[in-house]
């Protein structure tokens, strides 16, 4: 069996803490010998600029170039708040999004039956909730140039980001819109500003262009990123793949995860184009939360977005999609079960803490795959 080579980078804050659940998980598939793997990890963000001075350095970055698929924790905090613009923890991200040209994200926002109450929603609106954001990862204003605060006297700035799209960006984000639609409902609804905006005139020309060229079996709809918006915490399951920029992306993604009772229930995986050769993709996989300094190395994070970025990782980059389903099965049998961090506790409900809440998922995993 072929080592799987997986790069651990835990990042800051509670991404050490979620990331040291899923070795666990990992440390299980390997010892019932359905995979073997081959695990290096190294630094990122705060961690990399306290030890280097950079947010990543060249040694993690040619890991990352050689690895089958990455698995992130998350970075930044207060503590790198006056770290110079080029250097701050967010630009190690960005970095590993931009040289292995990671230009398709997939954010699923999924409401499990159990976590229905623990919406910011009514539960009707959200029971049984299933819609995956595509996201442009490399593009758009992040990424655009120029990109600078210049001073004009007198007391006064100039702030310009730059916001850039190029046909080919769009039409490969919209195909994968398109093909993920069709292992699901067939539905695609497009998010941009082209009533203001020129770049999002353009996306709605290439995306509907796109469709036409051989996608005609998908339903697509438009929609204006702000409707959108409201239409997300207005009627949720309207939607089933929602495609977008990189800044729309962002934004709507997090109120997407308010639907789902919190932010440390969503993984997300960052892909790259398909290999001609290997058919393999660069993959990075990581939960949407950020680095929570306030509760970091107090054991009470939420690992199971990491654990189901993991789950992520194993559909589409590790080829065994069907123990990803046992253990997208384990987290909603866990959550049966009454187990709660305190990001999604209610009462009655079991309040536990971060390893507390791993090793009950990781018990319904290994009942699962010993079934």
């Amino acid at each position: 069996m072929a080592a799987q080579k997986l790069l651990l980078l835990p990042g800051d804050g509670i991404g050490v803490e979620v990331l040291a659940e899923v070795r666990r998980i990992v440390a299980f598939i390997e010892q019932k010998g359905i995979l073997s793997f081959e695990i290096d990890e190294d630094l990122v963000g705060g961690a990399a600029y306290d030890a280097h001075g950079v947010a990543i350095t060249d040694a993690a970055m040619a890991k990352a170039k050689a690895a089958d698929c990455i698995l992130f924790g998350a970075v930044g905090g207060p503590k790198w708040d006056g770290v110079e613009y080029d250097q701050r923890p967010e630009a190690g991200l960005l970095r590993l999004r931009k040289e292995l040209e990671l230009f398709a994200n997939l954010r699923p926002a999924i409401c499990y039956p159990a976590l229905a109450d623990a919406s910011a929603l009514k539960r009707e609106l959200v029971d049984g909730l299933d819609i995956v954001i595509v996201r442009e990862l490399t593009g758009g204003v992040y990424f655009g140039s120029p990109k600078e605060i210049t001073d004009l006297g007198n007391g006064q700035q100039r702030a310009v980001d730059t916001q850039v799209y190029e046909t080919y960006e769009i039409e490969r984000i919209a195909k994968v819109a398109f093909e993920l639609a069709r292992v699901r409902s067939g539905r695609v609804t497009s998010a941009e500003k082209r009533n203001v905006m020129k770049s999002g005139l353009l996306w709605n020309q290439v995306v509907t262009r796109t469709h036409g060229q051989g996608y005609e079996d998908v339903k697509l709809d438009h929609m204006l990123a702000d409707a959108l918006g409201m239409q997300l915490v207005r009627a949720p399951k309207q939607f089933d793949v929602i495609v977008t920029d990189n800044l729309f992306g962002d934004i709507l993604s997090d109120v997407a995860s308010m639907l789902t009772g919190s932010l440390g229930m969503l993984p997300s995986a960052s892909l790259g184009a398909e290999d001609k050769t290997t058919g393999k993709r660069k993959a990075l996989y990581e939960p949407v939360h950020g680095s929570a300094p306030d509760i970091a190395g107090k054991g009470l994070a939420n690992p199971i977005a990491m654990i189901a970025s993991l789950a992520m990782a194993l559909k589409y980059s590790l080829g065994k999609p069907e123990l990803a389903d046992l253990l997208d099965k384990a987290i909603a049998r866990t959550l049966d079960d009454g187990y709660r961090t305190g990001d999604i506790w209610t009462d009655g409900m079991s309040k536990v803490g971060t390893s507390e809440m791993g090793s009950a998922v990781l018990k319904k995993f290994e009942t699962l795959v010993s079934a």
